[in-house]
């Protein structure tokens, strides 16, 4: 058993733990309930405009979407992998690093792959087993429409240029504190949109479908790439929350079993010493 100066050197130690883990519980549950908040409020207008994008492309007899929904023979992929410049949030990056390794051994395990990674964490592991094409690692640091469309329309000029063949995102899809799922969606090339041809569209249109479509493709490109960045962030603080939760709990047992072991070797120290007493006591006697 440790001795007694051993126990308290630990119980310390496990103390100044749970304070920093508890205090980065809390720091994580306020980030958490702002980021949580942001991603609610844009999912109806992401949602919408998909939606709006889908209705009118469907119409149009004239392919407006063509430079952005061309279909090419995939040679080369250029995957976002989107993580965190912070650890100490579970498993929250090791699943992206995880996810970005399955979609292309899965996928495109005989294609050209490119990396681009947001993030710090994924891309210490992933630049050492493929080709980063770029890094980015400050733009959660002011997370907002104007920076991200810097990225995508970055992206979108890869593409168009034929850099790249295909462009997917592998990102933390929040649902909630306590639960992120790694979800893999395809950025470039668009989809082709399919609608009834007695679908009637209640919009009026100004300028023109064909001019509305045209303005709306990069907007929507740009708000798939926003969502996906912001359902991350809010993914990252939901998992540090959980994590340091839990982090929490544990020293708070380690804690309290040091202190059931101090307080036993006292007991069995302070009763060392009255047995010793006692028998100096009855040495003298005799």
């Amino acid at each position: 058993m440790a001795n007694l100066k051993e126990l308290r050197s630990r119980i310390t130690s496990v103390s100044s733990t749970m304070q920093i883990t508890s205090a980065m519980k809390m720091v994580s549950a306020a980030k958490l309930s702002k980021a949580q908040d942001a991603i609610e409020s844009m999912r109806p207008y992401s949602q919408k405009l998909s939606q709006l994008l889908q209705d009118l492309s469907g119409t149009l007899d004239d392919d407006a979407s063509s430079k952005y929904a061309e279909q090419r023979e995939v040679k080369k992929v250029l995957v976002v992998a989107i993580s965190s410049n912070r650890g100490l949030a579970g498993a929250f990056n090791a699943n992206i690093i995880k996810g970005v390794k399955n979609v292309i051994a899965n996928e495109y395990a005989d294609k050209d792959i490119h990396l681009y990674s947001i993030g710090k964490k994924a891309n210490d592991i992933l630049k050492k087993s493929f080709n980063v094409y770029k890094a980015n690692t400050h733009i959660f640091d002011d997370l907002s429409f104007e920076n991200v469309s810097v990225i995508a329309e970055d992206l979108m000029e890869q593409f168009l240029e034929g850099n790249y063949d295909k462009i997917v995102l592998v990102y933390n899809h929040f649902k909630n504190a306590a639960t992120q799922a790694v979800l893999t969606e395809q950025f470039l090339p668009i989809p082709k949109f399919e609608t009834e041809e007695e679908k009637q569209l209640d919009y009026i249109f100004e300028p023109s479908k064909l001019e509305i479509v045209k303005d709306l493709i990069p907007k929507s490109l740009k708000m798939q790439l926003y969502k996906a960045l912001r359902d991350s962030f809010a993914s990252e603080h939901g998992a540090r929350m959980t994590a340091m939760h839990k982090a929490t709990e544990n020293a708070t047992e380690l804690r309290d079993s040091l202190k059931l072991s101090y307080n036993k070797a006292r007991q069995a120290s302070i009763t060392n010493e009255i047995l010793e007493i006692v028998g100096g006591a009855e040495a003298l006697n005799n």
